[in-house]
């Protein structure tokens, strides 16, 4: 579905990016797990078209789509859920997510958006009391679902998800990691990147560690979780013979 080759990207005057290639397959999900400053958000910012990449190509569903703008990423069905939510806060929670569909305002009808929105409801059963709640009112937890619920309004092939558990509870991290599976198990494709290693990999099919912008391991993520390196560095546990 997805094809990175040596993409390189600057960013603030730094080489954030040095030659990373990728892939994901249609129906898994994949994570992305590094430190912060790796090179994680730009890569996703590349792969969705809010920033430019200096060399590299990027292959979607066999087409070329490396100079591709963000609105023609929408349309083909790459939708990105920024880190830290960026919601319209003086929104309503329904609000927010017809916007998610602002791209197929034209191709859908109105009895279309409302089913779709009473489905991302169904999906996440807390934010039915308060859909008509402004959104920046609401906790960190019901932020992070509303985004995740208005980037599936525009219906992706592919989902980027950028740190959905950050900064969140540990309970509504099992949440949002388990609604993860439940979007996989609907045949959504998922490219998720996350500081929570343990519950990224555990989720995943594959896996790719970024380092000071650069793949320095990549596998499957049941591998990855046994590999001594990637758990003394990304899982806090020192593992000795």
């Amino acid at each position: 579905m997805l094809r990175v080759q040596n993409i390189e990207a600057h960013y603030g005057g730094n080489r954030a990016l040095k030659g990373v290639s990728l892939e994901v397959r249609q129906g898994e999900i994949v994570c992305l797990i590094g430190a912060n400053g790796a090179g994680k958000t730009t890569l996703l910012n590349c792969l969705s078209g809010i920033h430019s990449a200096r060399n590299g190509k990027v292959f979607f569903m066999g087409e070329d789509v490396s100079h591709a703008s963000s609105q023609k990423m929408v349309r083909l069905g790459i939708v990105q859920v920024p880190e830290n939510r960026q919601l319209f806060g003086p929104l309503t929670v329904e609000e927010n997510l017809e916007m998610g569909a602002y791209s197929r305002a034209r191709q859908i009808s109105k009895k279309r958006l409302v089913s779709e929105v009473e489905r991302v409801f169904q999906l996440f059963p807390p934010l039915m009391a308060r859909r008509k709640q402004r959104a920046g009112t609401l906790s960190g937890g019901e932020q992070q679902m509303v985004a995740i619920g208005r980037g599936l309004m525009s219906d992706p092939r592919l989902l980027l998800l950028d740190e959905p558990s950050l900064g969140l509870a540990p309970l509504i991290v099992r949440e949002i990691f388990r609604i993860i599976q439940e979007l996989q198990s609907e045949g959504r494709t998922i490219l998720l990147v996350e500081q929570n290693a343990l519950g990224a990999l555990t989720i995943s099919q594959r896996a790719y560690v970024l380092e000071s912008g650069s793949v320095t391991t990549s596998g499957p993520a049941a591998v990855l979780i046994q590999d001594a390196e990637v758990r003394r560095a990304f899982l806090g546990q020192d593992v000795r013979e």
